[in-house]
C-alpha cells in the first residue's frame, strides 16, 4: 500500500470551497450565477418535460385559462351574479385567472424541490436555489402565453367599443410579476423544507392552493371587500387586473353606477 503525499501549497488551491451557511441571508448568489447555464438547462428540461408525448403540447397553456374563464364567467358571472365593476366578464375572470394560475403553479411546483430532486442532491454539489429557481422561470413561459391570450381578448373588446382603458399602470407588469414569483418562491422553499419531515402538507398544499383562489378578488372585485388589514393582502393580485382594465382598485358601486349611467346617456 502506498502513500500520497500532497504538498500544502497545493492542497489550498481549489477551485470551490463548500461551506455551511452562517446566516438566514447567507444565499450564495455568487454561486447561483456561476451555474447560471446549469439553471437554464433546468429551465429547458422542466417546460419540455411538463408536456412531452402529448398530442396538444403547449396548447394546454391556453385551452386551460379559456375553459376555467367560461366557467367562472357562466358560474359566477351568470347564476351568482357577482359584478365585475363595469368590467366585461370574460376580461374580469380571465385577468384574475391568468395572475393566479402563475402563482399556484410556482407554489405547487417549488413545494416538491427536495422531494423530486433528493437523488440528484445526494450526489454531486449545485446551488440547491437554481432547481425551485428554474421552476420559477419555466413558469413564467406559460404566463407569458397566457399573457399573450389575454391581450388578444383585451384588444378586442377595446375596438369593440368596451369600456376598457388600460393605463400607464401597464409598465408595472414586470414589477408585479417578480413580486408574485418572489413570493411563491419564498412560499414554495419554505413548504418544501417542512415536506422532507411532514409528507401531508403535500397534499395539504396541494389543496390549501385551490382554497386560496376564493379568498382573493380572482372571481369577485376589490369593491367587494370593505377596508381592515386582510385589504392589503390582496392588492397585488387585483393591482395587475386594475391597470390593465382601468377598473378595479378603489371603485366601489358608485364607480359602477357611474359607469352604467354615462353608458345609458
Amino acid at each position: 500500500m502506498s502513500a500520497i503525499f500532497v504538498d500544502k501549497s497545493d492542497a489550498e488551491e481549489w477551485d470551490l470551497i463548500i461551506r455551511p451557511k452562517t446566516g438566514w441571508l447567507d444565499l450564495h448568489l455568487a454561486d447561483l450565477w456561476r451555474y447560471r447555464d446549469l439553471t437554464a438547462m433546468f429551465v429547458w428540461r422542466d417546460f419540455v418535460a411538463q408536456y412531452k408525448q402529448t398530442i396538444l403540447g403547449p396548447l394546454w397553456h391556453i385551452i386551460q385559462p379559456l375553459f376555467t374563464t367560461l366557467i367562472f364567467t357562466v358560474v359566477f358571472g351568470k347564476m351568482a351574479k357577482l359584478p365585475t365593476d363595469g368590467v366585461p366578464p370574460l376580461l374580469f375572470y380571465l385577468a384574475g385567472v391568468t395572475c393566479w394560475s402563475y402563482f399556484a403553479d410556482c407554489v405547487n411546483r417549488t413545494s416538491f424541490t427536495f422531494i423530486s430532486n433528493a437523488a440528484i442532491f445526494g450526489k454531486v454539489y449545485f446551488p440547491r436555489l437554481s432547481v425551485p429557481l428554474s421552476l420559477v422561470i419555466s413558469s413564467m413561459i406559460k404566463f407569458a402565453i397566457q399573457l399573450a391570450l389575454f391581450v388578444a381578448f383585451l384588444l378586442f373588446y377595446w375596438m369593440e367599443g368596451a369600456r376598457v382603458h388600460p393605463n400607464a399602470a401597464i409598465a408595472l407588469t414586470p414589477l408585479l410579476l417578480l413580486l408574485m414569483a418572489g413570493l411563491s418562491l419564498g412560499a414554495g422553499i419554505i413548504v418544501s423544507a417542512l415536506t422532507t419531515r411532514y409528507r401531508d402538507l403535500q397534499q395539504l398544499v396541494v389543496f390549501g392552493v385551490q382554497l386560496m383562489m376564493f379568498a382573493t378578488p380572482v372571481v369577485y372585485p376589490l369593491s367587494m371587500i370593505g377596508g381592515g388589514s386582510f385589504r392589503w393582502l390582496i392588492l397585488a393580485f387585483q393591482s395587475r387586473r386594475a391597470h390593465l382594465h382601468g377598473h378595479g382598485l378603489g371603485q366601489g358601486e358608485s364607480g359602477k353606477r357611474k359607469v352604467e349611467t354615462k353608458a345609458g346617456g
